[in-house]
C-alpha cells in the first residue's frame, strides 16, 4: 500500500519519500515487442511507462488545458528490470506520484504482466510541467497541485 502525503515530510534512506498511487493502465504485450532474444525489449519497458504517463496526464489536466497550454516532459527516467516479459500478455503499469515540487512531480512505476503479483520492473522518472507555446517549464497551475496532492487514482 503506498504511503499518505503529508506536506512536509521529506525522505531519508529509512522511510523513502511517501508515494500514491495516482494512475493505472493496462497495455497489451504486442507480438512485435520482443526482440531477437525471444523477450521483450528493454526498450518498450520505458515505452510502457511513458504511456501510463501521458494517459495520467491527459486525465490529470482539463481537456482545454492539456497539451493546448499546459504539458509535460521527462527530466529524468530510470528502469530496473526484474524479469523478463514475453508475449501474450498484459502489463499492468502503477503510476504512483510523490510531493510535487515547483514546476515537477517525480513519479515512480510498477510493471507485473496478467495476474503475477510479482513485478518485472520498476521504474522512475521526474516530470517536468512545461508551458506549451514557450516550451519553458512551468509552476504546476494551483489547479493540478490539489489534484496531485490529493493523488486521485484513474484507470
Amino acid at each position: 500500500m503506498p504511503a499518505l502525503y503529508y506536506p512536509g515530510m521529506s525522505a531519508t534512506p529509512e522511510h523513502p519519500a511517501p508515494r500514491r498511487l495516482a494512475h493505472i493502465e493496462r497495455i497489451p504485450i504486442r507480438w512485435g515487442d520482443m526482440d531477437a532474444m525471444g523477450h521483450v525489449n528493454n526498450t518498450v519497458y520505458f515505452r510502457f511507462m511513458e504511456q501510463a504517463c501521458i494517459s495520467w496526464f491527459d486525465r490529470l489536466v482539463p481537456g482545454e488545458e492539456a497539451w493546448q497550454s499546459t504539458g509535460v516532459v521527462i527530466a529524468n527516467a530510470s528502469c530496473n528490470y526484474r524479469r523478463a516479459m514475453t508475449y501474450p500478455g498484459t502489463v499492468e503499469v502503477k503510476l504512483f506520484v510523490g510531493m510535487p515540487g515547483g514546476a515537477s512531480v517525480p513519479t515512480t512505476y510498477e510493471l507485473r504482466v496478467d495476474a503475477d503479483p510479482e513485478p518485472y520492473a520498476d521504474g522512475a522518472a521526474t516530470v517536468v510541467f512545461i508551458d506549451m507555446k514557450s516550451q519553458k517549464s512551468k509552476r504546476i497551475p494551483p489547479e493540478i497541485r490539489a489534484r496531485l496532492e490529493r493523488a486521485e487514482v484513474t484507470a
